[in-house]
């Protein structure tokens, strides 16, 4: 599957995926090289929609100046549709950007990578495509996951010994931290490049180098590209739920966590990211990627890797489970009837995804004890939160269960006649509260449980509030 001899400057670009990361990827790309075009599709007709409406507000994916380039872009050089075929048809270049859950059934489930919709994908690139397309895996997938293309691909060439269709595969996988993505996107740490048809390489680099150093592009072979992106969210989830434990430990000896992850972060060769104490990672790709690296171990037989990894997310369900414990007991041992508000609904700040975000199994947890939760998120909207909390109960719903939660549209909403404050997410403006005023909203005695460790104990020492921050210790 070689690349043809033509040198020719590819100019069009489909990306089958109108997502978290082929929206934001694609209107960076069309933004800084705007001699291509390039065609965002996706079967959803409501998610195309929402990106060509005109209410920048309204855009499928929340993130700090990704509107601001949008308007400069869209319907210029960069357009979103459903006309995938068509899209398919004039691409000289194909960026695969679709989802890959984890299964949920079937052999591997709940870790193996659930590849369908990538595989529909496929078999739509190869009725479709017209003369040599370069192929570029763009989501996070299992490595080897281009053989699977490969074959594919192959199988419906031979159908026709006439067909001139060629193919070149690629990775190309994204490393974006959500909330920070058009930065990440702007000044990229790398970007990574595999591939065996050294033309294709070159002409993906072609792309990145109209505005990333060409030292911070990494070429690979197809394998490393694949295994790496894998292995850096592994490292990352590993390094959060590192940092949990050492809180955990703060809280029981009088450590201050703040001051722990200062002194470990300022060496070199740890760093300081990814050291802050909160409620446990959440996204859509830490879990789900190590899962995959798991069951990639299990293939293997490498069990003590397999579990090495899996550890790493134990940890990571046992701290949501713990500061749910720690809720309902500071609350003299019962929630029911309680009303607890819910700050913060998305995994992270400066984001709106929801996905394997810690508020979700803690909320979970306090439902299903009786509390009544009164949830305040600046970005998520009701539908949002009403379908990941219906998914995370489906073994417990029932036709109470909208009664159990309230979706508010002010703080001060949210804190009204409450128990207690629970804050999962560490939104700027959670940081910024003037509690004076909140607190005479609550019923007493009340409660602030600071997951995020966003507050500072000596501003709240003199209000009539009980409070807990994770990994220090308030006993004294």
């Amino acid at each position: 599957m070689s690349v043809n001899s033509n040198h020719q400057e590819n100019k069009k670009i489909c990306c089958i995926g109108a997502g978290y990361v082929g929206g934001p990827s694609m209107t960076m790309i069309a933004y800084k090289c705007p001699n291509l075009t390039i065609e965002v599709v996706d079967i959803d007709e409501k998610r195309i929609e929402a990106w060509n409406s005109e209410n920048l507000s309204n855009l499928p994916v929340y993130e700090p100046g990704l509107s601001d380039i949008i308007k400069k872009v869209r319907h210029k050089n960069l357009f979103f549709s459903t006309n995938v075929k068509e899209a398919i048809a004039s691409a000289d270049i194909i960026f695969l950007s679709v989802n890959t859950p984890t299964k949920i059934k079937g052999v591997g489930s709940g870790k193996a990578s659930n590849l369908e919709y990538l595989e529909r994908s496929v078999r739509e690139i190869a009725c479709y495509s017209k003369g040599h397309t370069i192929i570029v895996e763009k989501s996070t997938v299992p490595v080897k996951t281009a053989e699977t293309i490969k074959s594919i691909l192959f199988s419906y060439l031979s159908k026709d010994s006439s067909n001139l269709k060629t193919y070149s595969i690629i990775s190309n996988p994204e490393f974006l931290s959500e909330g920070s993505a058009i930065k990440d996107l702007e000044s990229p740490d790398r970007v990574l490049i595999g591939g065996d048809d050294i033309e294709a390489v070159n002409q993906i680099t072609d792309i990145y180098k109209k505005w990333v150093p060409v030292e911070k592009i990494i070429k690979t072979n197809l394998w490393s590209s694949e295994l790496s992106k894998l292995a850096a969210n592994a490292f990352l989830a590993q390094k959060v739920s590192s940092i949990n434990s050492i809180g955990v430990i703060c809280e029981e000896t009088g450590a201050d966590i703040n001051e722990v992850a200062k002194a470990i972060g300022s060496d070199s060769r740890i760093g300081q990211k990814f050291l802050n104490a909160g409620p446990g990672f959440g996204g859509s790709c830490f879990k789900k990627d190590i899962l995959s690296l798991v069951y990639i171990c299990n293939f293997y037989r490498l069990d003590e890797i397999a579990k090495y990894w899996e550890n790493v997310i134990n940890l990571n369900d046992w701290q949501q489970d713990r500061i749910s414990k720690l809720i309902i007991q500071k609350l003299f041992g019962t929630i029911q009837g309680k009303k607890i508000a819910i700050f913060g609904f998305a995994f992270k700040a400066n984001t709106n995804d929801t996905r394997e975000s810690p508020a979700i199994k803690i909320s979970r947890n306090l439902i299903l004890e009786g509390a009544h939760l009164n949830i305040y998120d600046p970005k998520v909207n009701e539908e949002k939160i009403e379908t990941e909390l219906r998914h995370s109960l489906s073994s417990s719903v029932n036709k109470e269960f909208k009664s159990t939660w309230v979706k508010n549209n002010s703080i001060e909403d949210s804190v009204k006649d409450a128990d207690a404050v629970v804050i999962l997410t560490e939104w700027l403006e959670f940081s910024e509260i003037k509690w004076k005023h909140l607190v005479g909203l609550m019923r007493k005695p009340s409660w602030i449980f600071d997951t995020r460790n966003i507050l500072n104990k000596k501003d709240l020492e003199d209000l009539d509030i009980n409070i807990w921050i994770n990994g220090q210790d308030l006993k004294n």
